[in-house]
């Protein structure tokens, strides 16, 4: 049975641009093999569930073959087949991003201009020319 590296297969499979993007990923706990954290170095064949988070997004996926090299986009798609609870769970969560309030909207006015700032200040009673 064939097996390679998880770092090169998540490259290859493209799901990060580099390998040592992929490196960072593992490392930082982000990717799981059969629901255990995994060293880069760690060994996928196929028939292995991978969670992976990317951003916002979690994917559960099931390794169907292994490659070394990263091919074309329509061929490392054919690396691995995306488990049906994750594809709802990821549109759940981009339709939930989608309808959530923006934060900028909260803010009535926004930051105060020049202008503003002068209005505010008292400038004129601070700064007179009279003797007084």
């Amino acid at each position: 049975m064939m097996s390679v590296r998880i770092d090169k297969w998540l490259w290859a499979a493209r799901f990060y641009k580099t390998r040592s993007l992929a490196v960072d990923e593992i490392n930082k706990g982000r990717v799981q093999v059969n629901q255990a954290d995994v060293k880069p170095s760690r060994e996928v064949r196929a028939g292995d569930m991978v969670s992976l988070r990317q951003g916002h997004t979690e994917r559960t996926v099931q390794v169907l073959g292994v490659s070394e090299s990263r091919g074309p986009a329509p061929v490392a798609q054919q690396l691995y087949a995306e488990t049906p609870e994750s594809i709802q769970k990821r549109e759940a969560a981009a339709e939930q991003r989608r309808v959530a309030a923006e934060p900028a909207h909260s803010l009535e006015h926004g930051r105060p201009t020049k202008r503003d700032r002068r209005a505010q200040n008292a400038w004129n009673e601070r700064w007179s020319a009279s003797l007084d």
